[in-house]
């Protein structure tokens, strides 16, 4: 079994193989130091936790993740603070930075006699279509070879070669591009809420994340094709503290930006997930936009029911699981999409052809959301099922 990436779903995926005795290795175009140092997402949903509890894999987060069952948003109306752990199914979130979750996972793989070939980059998959499909890869040191084996695990993300590799009508590609971008920044700074803050500004959207007790970060909207480093420290912490209204509910902690990305929020599903022996899961699989925090949760849903699918194909001869991979996994995959899809609406204020590029019936719309998110308990119900779930 080759697998390609090493983030959550790759190495999710080869945890739970190597365990049943499947030999697998996992190829990786970065270096191992990259992987475990890259800041990413970090709230992981309370099905995810059972997930990697159940295999052993939640060591280090049960040791050091932090729970998380509150959020705050902030208005042009006011700010009002929803306690999700208490509505809904009464699940939390765990606060857990997604780069020590790759190392945890990475550290137990190598030690149960996983493979992990570093600075391998998968250049395309070839003969998916037959019993013998085979990975093109460009080596550590620059030299071309190849992979062998009985089924490949596209788990390399929307660029990858997984998704390269797939010829034209294999698969339906439905994709959105949302029209919003946000600057992401990751600020050596503690966080200023303890919640999750969400603020909505006629000058655009700012967020506030906790990471770590000395790590926060910090999401401010921008112009599409706005470069990273175009905006001064001074600048943003000037946006986002009027975005967050520090004037009326207390300043933020401030500190050095050690990371900064531009995000343009797009989405994308694939289907099926699947083109011959070659399966997609997570990115590779569909992209979501960070709006509600599904990435990483899918990749490890997706990975555990791949792992299922493959043990009983490989070890007990029966294919029933990968035939009907893709139509399992699609309906959490569009679930997720479609609360991610809400609270985009939700966060922005519409831009729709205009005298100034905006709509006053949409945005009406939103604040009436908003509204009925502060009083309703049906609907904070709702969001907190759906804000948690995958």
């Amino acid at each position: 079994m080759v697998v390609l990436g090493a983030g959550p779903a790759g190495l999710t995926l080869g945890n739970l193989l190597q365990r049943s005795g499947i030999d697998c290795v996992v190829l990786e175009r970065a270096e191992r130091a990259h992987l475990v140092t890259r800041a990413r997402a970090g709230f992981l949903a309370a099905h995810t936790v059972r997930i990697l509890e159940r295999h052993g894999l939640a060591e280090g987060l049960l040791r050091y993740g932090q729970a998380h069952s509150a959020c705050e948003f902030r208005t042009e109306d006011g700010r009002f603070r929803l306690e999700y752990g208490g509505l809904g199914l009464g699940e939390r979130h765990t606060v857990y930075p997604q780069q020590l979750l790759v190392g945890d996972l990475l550290t137990r793989f190598l030690a149960v006699g996983g493979r992990v070939e570093f600075g391998t980059e998968a250049v395309a998959v070839l003969d998916a279509d037959t019993g013998r499909p085979s990975v093109a890869v460009r080596e550590a040191d620059g030299r071309p070879g190849r992979w062998q084996a009985r089924y490949v695990a596209g788990c390399d993300g929307r660029h990858g070669a997984a998704r390269r590799s797939l010829p034209a009508g294999a698969v339906r590609r439905y994709d959105c591009d949302h029209g919003v971008s946000w600057l992401g920044l990751l600020a050596e700074a503690p966080p200023s809420l303890d919640a999750v803050g969400y603020a909505v500004h006629e000058r655009g959207f700012a967020g506030h994340m906790a990471r770590t007790s000395e790590i926060t970060r910090y999401y401010v909207q921008c112009e599409r094709g706005t470069p990273a480093d175009a905006w001064s420290e001074e600048r943003i912490w000037e946006e986002l503290e009027l975005r967050m209204r520090a004037k009326e509910y207390g300043p933020l902690r401030r500190g050095p930006f050690v990371q900064r990305s531009v995000v343009d929020l797009e989405s994308d599903v694939l289907e099926p997930l699947r083109h011959g022996a070659l399966f997609l899961a997570g990115d590779a699989a569909a992209l979501i936009s960070p709006s509600a925090a599904k990435g990483a949760n899918l990749a490890v849903l997706e990975a555990e029911m791949l792992a299922r699918a493959l043990t009983d194909d490989l070890l007990h001869g029966d294919p029933t699981g990968l035939d009907t991979y893709s139509a399992r996994c699609l309906p959490y995959i569009w679930r997720a999409q479609e609360f991610s899809h809400w609270m985009i609406g939700l966060l922005h204020r519409p831009a729709r052809p205009g005298a100034d590029g905006s709509s006053p019936f949409h945005d009406a719309l939103r604040r009436s959301r908003l509204a009925s998110l502060r009083t309703s308990r049906s609907r904070q119900d709702w969001f907190a099922e759906h804000y948690v779930g995958v």
